[in-house]
């Protein structure tokens, strides 16, 4: 294979595995398994969680072999998706402004972008109602909607977690939909034990409302509109509201979980030399990583939408 004329930037890259957003959550909807070493990798994907509740006879002879039971899945096989963005700094500026760190500031911002993708990938994928069988879905109407004022969030939801055979331990909902459901009456008046319609609950008291280990709050936005057109602002987590398990210890080959996403290496930034590009020059910056993001276990999720 040829050799590529972008090297590795040890330094950048340092810096595009350490960014964070604090804003986006798909890390905690899908997360990241530990890398692995090759593009193309087998899973199990489930589809009889109830396996795990039917229990078979235990009872062993003093000389027969003991009962062997297994969960059924689907092994499948899958391959890691490359995604990449790259950048390029005009030599000039890079000798002009040594203390500004150009190289670094380009690795941040192409990152960020990075990873917006990625959320938007996720976010489509959750909210998406085909990816759910008829019994862990339901469109809200009318009244049942956020947006009404006799919406009874606490009935809705409770119906919605008891409905999965293994209760969600976790809630993704875009920033709108909780605002909505923080001021609900319902809501305040179930915190505050009192005929009080009025306040905002705070996310630990829904947490312990719902007896959910965490709210996955989604705040990114995402611009829709053509380049050169006027920006038409888009929340990335809108009008849907997604209960799902998390197995922290699942993986590929075992553990139930509803979803995950496989990372073939890491995160990565290059860079070259462009005499090309520009006068004098430019320093091209290309930020990229190999994933793949997989609902394993639909029947592990509720989904909820139509919310407004």
């Amino acid at each position: 294979m040829p050799k590529s004329a972008y090297a590795v930037e040890p330094e950048l890259t340092a810096i595009t595995r350490a960014y964070h957003n604090g804003k986006l959550i798909a890390d905690d909807v899908m997360p990241r398994l530990p890398s692995i070493n090759k593009e193309e990798f087998k899973f199990n994907e489930f589809s009889n969680a109830d396996e795990a509740f039917t229990v078979p006879d235990t009872s062993v002879g003093r000389t027969s072999d003991v009962n062997q039971v297994g969960q059924s899945s689907t092994q499948k096989t899958g391959s890691t998706e490359d995604r990449g963005l790259k950048d390029a700094i005009p030599l000039p500026d890079i000798d002009d402004n040594p203390e500004a760190n150009l190289p670094g500031r380009s690795t941040e911002f192409l990152t960020n972008l990075i990873l917006l993708d990625r959320e938007i990938r996720v976010a489509k994928m959750a909210f998406d109602a085909d990816n759910y069988p008829s019994s862990n879905k339901l469109a809200l109407t009318g009244d049942s909607k956020l947006t009404s004022a006799l919406c009874d969030p606490i009935e809705i939801f409770e119906e919605a977690l008891n409905s999965c055979i293994m209760r969600p331990n976790k809630m993704a909902i875009g920033r709108y939909d909780y605002s909505l459901l923080s001021r609900n009456p319902s809501i305040i008046k179930a915190i505050n034990k009192t005929d009080g319609e009025k306040g905002k609950a705070t996310k630990q008291q829904l947490m312990e409302l719902f007896e959910l280990d965490d709210i996955l709050i989604g705040e990114a936005w995402v611009n829709n509109a053509r380049k050169g057109q006027a920006r038409s602002m888009k929340r990335v987590w809108d009008e849907s509201i997604l209960f799902f398990s998390n197995d922290p210890l699942a993986d590929t080959r075992q553990g139930t979980t509803y979803a995950y996403t496989v990372p073939y290496r890491q995160r990565v930034t290059l860079s070259k030399i462009d005499s090309d590009k520009g006068l004098h020059g430019s320093l091209v910056i290309k930020v990229g990583e190999s994933v793949k993001e997989l609902i394993v276990a639909n029947d592990m999720a509720f989904l909820l939408t139509g919310t407004r």
